[in-house]
């Protein structure tokens, strides 16, 4: 067996709260390897990069989520009972139901609601003196991702299931103060998610049949039975807070159109071109670091024998950077997408492999839809200038985004 290189510290878990994205590509780098093995809260991890790495860790049956992430950004991201905490069939029959919102008309519909709350906003934003953008594409996408979910939703709801699903995102990654707020904001949020769930059931609250609410609150597991209701809220949450998650790669787009108005005028008119850039903006830019899982059965790979119920962490962030699938990768270029065959293994910003047999994202066509609609609306329904302001990435917050959340000023229509 081939003996696995080890980082020596007594606990990397404070390294890795502190350095973030760079934990895992820094001793990588260092001791000249793609795997290696250190402790995460004196726990054994092995920790591996790349594309590679990314196929052995997305193969299908060889992977649990369970006990493969800290408890607070388990309970911040998943939750006990929800689908990707699920493996085998009970996975993939919970899985479809993601899956089965995730048509292209679905998708549309999504789209559209987003640009109408998004052209509303632009009205209220040409009165103002600042905009921050992150907020209020959040805002927007809680509202878009609601009234498409067939949620019903009052102005001063929508501002406080905005805030909630905002401190979700950001203390997933926190140890903190951070984490302890989103804790207590989600409590609050799944109260909310079970009592809509049960007025749903008890026909107090009527949604049409084709909206996720529904569908949710009616799903029925392989055996016929109806979920339970805190299962059931748990999956409502995990369809509306990773779309309101999207807030971050939007803000990564307007920084991207920022720092690299040479692509503005492709993506104002060509649809190729805008898809191109999403996607340079899903791999260039940081969203969240990496993902865990604990060994089902035992295997081998590279000489080396993983245990069932050894931890595996794989990084997300540093694969879509690893200079044997990208060249040039630390260079914004969304021309590298021309001709790409779609490698589920090279571009991971939610997860690799088949999105229908694996852990990948069921919301991730969704993702690239919003960022097409935001990125064109941008470019096209707004004028808007950038104010003097700090746009460093700090890669040591996870998940990161511009220190200053991107500040717009002088917003105004174009038509």
């Amino acid at each position: 067996m081939t003996a696995i290189p080890r980082d020596g510290t007594l606990d990397g878990m404070p390294a890795l709260l502190a350095e973030g994205y760079r934990f895992i590509p820094e001793r990588c780098r260092r001791l000249g390897t793609d795997i290696f093995e250190t402790r995460l809260m004196l726990r054994r991890a092995v920790c591996v990069q790349g594309p590679e790495a990314a196929r052995m860790f997305y193969t299908p049956g060889r992977f649990t989520r369970r006990g493969a992430l800290p408890p607070s950004t388990l309970r911040l991201l998943q939750d006990h009972g929800s689908a990707a905490t699920l493996d085998g069939e009970a996975h993939r029959w919970r899985k479809a139901l993601f899956l089965s919102l995730m048509a292209p008309a679905g998708l549309g519909r999504l789209a559209d609601l987003m640009e109408q709350e998004w052209r509303a906003r632009i009205l209220d934003w040409q009165g103002r003196d600042r905009v921050v953008l992150l907020e209020e594409v959040r805002a927007i996408l809680c509202r878009a991702v609601c009234r498409w979910a067939g949620v019903p939703l009052t102005e001063s709801a929508a501002d406080a299931r905005a805030a909630e699903f905002g401190a979700m995102i950001e203390g997933a990654g926190s140890a903190g103060p951070r984490a302890l707020r989103g804790l207590l904001l989600r409590a609050r949020t799944e109260r909310w998610a079970r009592r809509l769930v049960a007025e749903v059931r008890e026909g107090r609250v009527r949604t049409p049949d084709d909206r996720a609410l529904h569908r949710i609150a009616w799903h029925r597991d392989p055996a016929g039975r109806l979920l339970d209701v805190r299962v059931a809220a748990v999956e409502l949450i995990n369809l509306l807070r990773p779309t309101v998650a999207v807030d971050r790669f939007v803000v990564f787009a307007a920084l991207a159109l920022h720092q690299h108005p040479e692509y503005r005028r492709g993506v104002e008119a060509d649809d190729e071109a805008l898809t191109r850039f999403v996607q340079e903006v899903r791999r260039f830019y940081p969203f969240f670091p990496l993902v865990g899982g604990r060994v089902l059965e035992p295997f081998e790979w590279r000489g080396v024998r993983f245990e069932r119920g050894a931890w595996v962490i794989l990084d997300l962030h540093g694969t879509n950077h690893d200079p044997r699938a990208w060249s040039e990768p630390g260079r914004f270029r969304p021309e590298r997408f021309l001709g790409w065959r779609g490698d589920p293994f090279t571009l991971v910003p939610q997860g690799g492999g088949d999105h229908r047999t694996g852990h990948r994202c069921p919301g991730e066509w969704a993702t690239i839809e919003i960022m097409r609609r935001a990125v064109r609306l941008l470019a096209t329904a707004m004028r808007y200038e950038v104010p003097e302001q700090d746009l460093r990435v700090d890669l040591s917050r996870m998940p990161a985004v511009p220190r200053s959340r991107f500040v717009i000023a002088n917003v105004r229509p174009t038509a």
